[in-house]
């Protein structure tokens, strides 16, 4: 009788046991279908994204008057927008809003930020263009999730994994770009229930950009230094004053929209306004400053920058965005890291180049308060040698960075850093 009780219990478990299983294989296959289809189709949205924007950039520098219609071209993205609906555009921090929040993420999105970023970049606006991959990404993992009439989590995880596709084919950096849209959403909390779609969609994302043959980013450091104590304290006081960069990236890209919108509170007046702006500074100090900057990266990350490159480039992007032009201001943000670490760097004794990778990251952490991604970023970029510096780095620039950065949708669920003294207060 005791046998047959037993018995029936271990058939119980082992029933028990298989059913779980079997729900949670049903569960895993789900989301690795969806990643696939997400990285397929965002992914290449993103890679024919990123042909699209290396064309129109070829196209401004073989025509260099391009850059004097600037100011129509505002006025066209404003019209754009305006005739879609959409008269005040919220941008990425409407994707991250929507993987927190019932806010949804309309499919017209992946194509006004894709037409409108391509526009800024045919004449010549200083943006990135990861803004436009997150909502690209964003807006079509939304759509699927709709399609496959997902419930209102999964349609976050889903909206996460057509970003993290979207952003991976643009830069080749899987990991980087999976980790990034966990982590962005709320400092301190990452959103572990999208790991699986977010790394099936952003390792299927950059396959399917290799297929367009589009090569991964990567740069070549020279002079990584051995590690020693004196290099470590060299890279913590690099990463402080990078940190405090950062916070005057944020502070001067959110005071230039402001009073963009204050002088000008027409918006199409506005964009010529600003695209003027941005052709004058061009003919005063060069076009170097103008689209993305990847040449400007290149040659920081050679050893080759001026110490007055990062100020500009900030300049030129703050009137570039805060004017209404749609694009992102991660790609800036890595012109003005790795030029201050370049010149920086080499002021407190550190190789140039070295210094200039660690400015990149350490920059691209603060203005994202995103750790774990800066340091994989720099990983992917750069290679694993000097990966310990570059995690000392993205620790101290995250902590010392403050609370500000360039996503308004981003939430600060955990403090940095706990007081030092406060007794037993809670």
């Amino acid at each position: 009788m005791e046998r047959d009780e037993k018995a029936r219990a271990a058939g119980a478990f082992l029933l028990e046991t298989a059913k779980r299983a079997a729900r949670e294989g049903a569960v895993f296959l789900k989301w690795v279908l969806l990643g696939c289809a997400a990285g397929a189709l965002a992914g290449g949205c993103g890679a024919l994204f990123s042909v699209c924007v290396a064309r129109a950039t070829a196209l401004r520098s073989a025509h260099g008057w391009l850059v004097y219609l600037l100011p129509a071209g505002g006025m066209l993205i404003v019209l754009l927008y305006r005739l879609c609906g959409v008269p005040n555009p919220r941008g990425t921090n409407l994707v991250i809003e929507a993987v927190r929040t019932p806010e949804r993420v309309p499919l017209r999105m992946a194509p006004l930020i894709f037409s409108a970023t391509a526009v800024t970049h045919l004449f010549g606006g200083s943006a990135g263009r990861e803004g436009a991959a997150l909502q690209i990404g964003g807006s079509l993992g939304y759509g699927l999730g709709r399609l496959f009439r997902l419930d209102e989590k999964d349609l976050h995880a889903a909206t996460l994994c057509g970003m993290a596709a979207c952003f991976s084919a643009l830069f080749g950096t899987p990991a980087a770009a999976a980790v990034f849209v966990m982590e962005v959403v709320s400092v301190g909390v990452m959103y572990y229930a999208a790991l699986v779609p977010c790394a099936v969609g952003a390792v299927a994302g950059a396959a399917v950009a290799r297929l367009f043959r589009i090569p991964p980013a990567a740069f070549a450091v020279s002079g990584v230094p051995a590690m020693g104590w004196r290099v470590a304290v060299l890279v913590g006081v690099l990463a402080a004053l990078c940190a405090a960069v950062s916070e005057l990236f944020c502070f001067v890209m959110r005071g230039a929209g402001r009073l963009c919108r204050r002088w000008f509170p027409n918006p199409y007046l506005r964009a010529a306004a600003g695209g003027a702006g941005v052709v004058l500074l061009a003919l005063a100090f060069g076009g170097e400053y103008l689209g993305m900057g990847g040449e400007g990266i290149a040659a920081a990350l050679a050893g080759k920058a001026p110490p007055w490159a990062f100020a500009l480039k900030l300049l030129f992007t703050a009137l570039t965005l805060g004017a209404g032009f749609q694009g992102g201001e991660i790609v800036p943000s890595f012109f003005v890291g790795a030029s201050f670490g370049c010149a920086a760097g080499g002021m407190l004794g550190l190789p140039p180049s070295f210094g200039a990778a660690v400015g990149l990251m350490s920059v691209f952490c603060g203005v994202t308060n995103c750790p774990l991604a800066a340091f994989l970023f720099a990983v992917e970029l750069f290679g694993m040698k000097g990966a310990a510096f570059y995690l000392l780095a993205a620790g101290v620039s995250y902590m010392l960075s403050g609370y500000s950065g360039i996503y308004s949708g981003q939430r600060i669920l955990y403090a940095k850093e706990k007081p030092v003294f406060r007794g037993n207060r809670p």
